[in-house]
């Protein structure tokens, strides 16, 4: 898991740049509700190989262990509503075209309950107050139902635009490992993980801190980002799905459910099909 790093799809198309352009927007508006902000100078988080910048701002946007999981419920609030949306569109579709979905629906189940536990896990760590439950209701509201119709017009911008946003999952959850790492967050250092966590990634005795969950979680955010730039390259209503399939020859690289022969900016159909 310490191999998880930062990465980024280079747009190549339209398609790609609205999906982009979407997530920067959601991007600012989060940042401004959760005052969020790093400076643009980096570090290399302990057993990580992979540059984060390192926390320094001042008053509003310092970021604290309050505000780094103001920002996670925010961010597990909103990224549980993609995967759940494409099943239930995809489920009716193969149900009134009478047709198989040829494995899709599973994945994106998959990656939805996955979203919710890591909001669960950090709903036991706190509270929300009353202004941030209120800014969840009318994300949840606005953006479930925009991705719903903005899935039905075009699935292939829908799935691009969830892979990006996980970019900015895998990246904001590197940040937090490394301010832990550089001290800045004495509260998270000696901090256990919930037992909820603890049971859902059955986490081994010794490995269960606050640091070793966020290993979990942003292997987690990884695997989405992979499987979502990768749905997005393939033929949405023929192609299977590379993630349950079999292959001919095992020994060759080839998607997977776990993080082994992880691509972070996903597999491309030539590579698959």
């Amino acid at each position: 898991m310490n191999a998880i790093h930062v990465a980024h799809r280079e747009t190549q198309n339209w398609a790609d740049r609205v999906a982009l352009a979407a997530v920067r927007l959601l991007r600012w508006g989060m940042d401004t509700a959760t005052g969020y902000a790093h400076d643009k100078g980096s570090i290399k988080p302990k057993g990580d190989s992979n540059p984060a910048a390192l926390s320094q701002k001042k008053g509003w946007f310092a970021m604290n262990e309050r505000k780094w999981l103001v920002r996670a419920l925010f961010l597990e609030s909103v990224a549980g509503v993609p995967g759940m949306v494409a099943a239930s569109v995809r489920h009716l579709h193969s149900l009134r075209r009478l047709k198989r979905d040829h494995g899709w629906i599973e994945t994106l189940l998959e990656e939805a309950y996955n979203e919710r536990m890591h909001l669960l896990t950090f709903m036991k760590m706190a509270e929300p107050g009353r202004f941030m439950k209120f800014m969840i209701l009318g994300a949840q509201g606005v953006f479930y139902n925009g991705f719903f119709l903005s899935y039905l017009i075009s699935p292939r911008i829908c799935h691009r635009f969830v892979g990006f946003l996980e970019e900015e999952a895998v990246l904001t959850y590197t940040r937090m490992i490394a301010d832990i790492d550089a001290g800045k967050l004495p509260k998270w250092e000696k901090l256990e993980a919930p037992e909820i966590a603890i049971r859902y990634w059955n986490m081994p005795e010794g490995h269960r801190s606050m640091r070793d969950l966020l290993l979990y979680i942003r292997a987690d955010e990884a695997k989405h980002r992979e499987v979502n730039h990768t749905l997005g390259n393939l033929e949405q209503k023929t192609d299977p799905n590379p993630f349950v399939s079999e292959y001919e020859d095992p020994s060759k690289p080839h998607p997977t459910k776990s993080i082994e022969n992880i691509k972070p900016v996903g597999w491309e159909r030539k590579e698959v099909m």
